[in-house]
């Protein structure tokens, strides 16, 4: 069963927008929206990670930086993630970067921070993440 069918229509969006997963990431996870920020596709990252979503994550992720294998992706069931905080975001042409801070939980470690700028690019109307810093 996949983490979006253990939760109910009114389940919170994980990537804390305050809007409910249906009307936020959900409509790009299920590719009946793109998003037109950096900052909605770096959210709906977030998410994708939170629910286990590794088709969305290598498809909004650019070719030229992409993993191999989808088991190089850092996804994990037992990794629980907390919250992310978007610190800045900005986009010019086809550029942007997103500043965040995601936090996590290992199984049988203490909770960590992922505090990342992470760069995009715009190809044929499609934002994809190439790296982080």
């Amino acid at each position: 069963m996949k983490r979006t069918e253990m939760h109910g229509a009114a389940m919170p969006c994980p990537c804390g927008t305050g809007i409910g997963y249906a009307a936020c990431c959900k409509p790009y996870h299920e590719a009946t929206a793109t998003a037109s920020r950096v900052e909605a596709l770096m959210r709906s990252r977030y998410s994708a990670y939170v629910l286990g979503l590794k088709n969305y994550l290598l498809a909004t992720w650019h070719p030229g930086t992409r993993p191999q294998a989808s088991d190089d992706l850092g996804l994990s069931e037992s990794k629980r993630w907390l919250g992310l905080e978007v610190r800045r975001a900005f986009q010019t042409g086809t550029e942007g970067q997103v500043e965040f801070v995601a936090r996590y939980k290992p199984a049988s470690a203490p909770a960590g921070r992922l505090h990342e700028t992470s760069r995009f690019v715009l190809e044929n109307g499609q934002w994809f993440y190439v790296e982080g810093v």
